[in-house]
């Protein structure tokens, strides 16, 4: 495999690795009985067991700490649809920088919550997906002392999430295939590098919402392919524009892609709920949806990436409180 500029070094993440130890253990990979069949034993790579119920922090710390090394940070700033602001908001607070996030218009309820009280600025700027918080984002880090951690294009945060990839082959050597959700692609590039780099003929499947396909339409062309929009339950999947560095990246590294639609993400969150006891929200579902739709033989990791789920969703899904 050669070097790609939007895939992470072994070493960076050797180093990651050993730094987010201070913070937390690695999270738990667990086996999927309700899952698992006579062709294949599954499991579950539990990342809503980090702080924020999400993998996110793993990245947001690791780039956060490394800018820090580098020079002063007055301030970190963000866009996102949830996820990624509490985790920026968790480093920001773990670090003592001051933090300011973009969010969208009517952002998950339960992700705006978490933001809030982990003592960020909050900025709703009347866009209505992530495109627009993102260009007030970048728009406001020009200014002297400002951090703009950009979940799709920082160059070192796809490190953070790469340590899941070491995990799971550590956890579960030999292991056949692991299914990622693919969003921003920040997540599937940090675990497709360290897999390929410890594990080569170990697959890695990336998973996207039908109603926001982009990736998956560029990962199949080999070039950037923007949508029109990107409607889903599943917001931490919602992307429609590309970045050509990105696409280069997931087709060095993702093996097969798999699209699944909201019903899909749905059921497999009430799967996940009633037969696993873990909670997850619909990108955090959607490797387990991936994996029910195009099942692969062996042993298989499925990221469940976030637990975070709004009211709507849990009541959709059949969920109580």
């Amino acid at each position: 495999m050669t070097a790609h500029s939007a895939l992470p070094k072994a070493e960076a993440i050797r180093e990651a690795q050993q730094m987010l130890a201070k913070y937390f253990p690695a999270t738990p990979l667990v086996r999927a009985a309700s899952l698992s069949n006579t062709g294949s034993e599954v499991f579950l790579k539990n990342e809503t067991a980090l702080p924020t119920g999400s993998f996110k922090p793993r990245g947001a710390i690791y780039a956060l700490t490394k800018n820090l090394q580098r020079g002063a940070v007055g301030e970190i700033v963000a866009s996102s649809t949830g996820n990624h602001g509490a985790a920026v908001a968790f480093a920001a607070k773990t670090l003592g920088v001051k933090a300011t996030i973009f969010l969208p218009e009517n952002p998950n309820p339960v992700k705006r919550k978490k933001i809030e009280e982990l003592g960020a600025r909050i900025v709703c700027n009347g866009s209505i997906d992530l495109a627009g918080a993102t260009q007030a984002a970048s728009e406001y880090a020009r200014r002297p002392g400002v951090y703009f951690l950009n979940d799709a294009t920082d160059p070192d945060l796809p490190t953070g999430p790469a340590t899941i990839g070491l995990e799971i082959v550590e956890q579960l050597p030999g292991v056949s295939a692991v299914y990622v959700p693919m969003g921003d692609t920040a997540l599937i590039r940090g675990i497709g590098a360290a897999i390929k780099k410890v594990s080569p003929t170990t697959r890695v499947i990336g998973v996207q919402a039908e109603r926001a396909p982009s990736y998956v339409l560029s990962w199949r062309a080999g070039k950037p392919v923007p949508t029109n929009t990107c409607d889903t339950i599943a917001d931490g999947l919602a992307t429609r524009t590309p970045e050509p560095e990105n696409v280069a990246g997931i087709r060095e590294v993702v093996d097969d892609v798999v699209l699944v639609s909201e019903e899909q993400m749905i059921d497999a969150i009430r799967r996940l709920y009633a037969h696993e006891d873990v909670l997850a929200e619909p990108s955090g579902a959607a490797a387990t949806a991936g994996f029910l739709a195009k099942p692969v033989s062996g042993s298989v990791a499925l990221v469940v990436s976030g637990g975070n789920i709004s009211g709507d969703v849990r009541k959709r899904a059949g969920i109580g409180d």
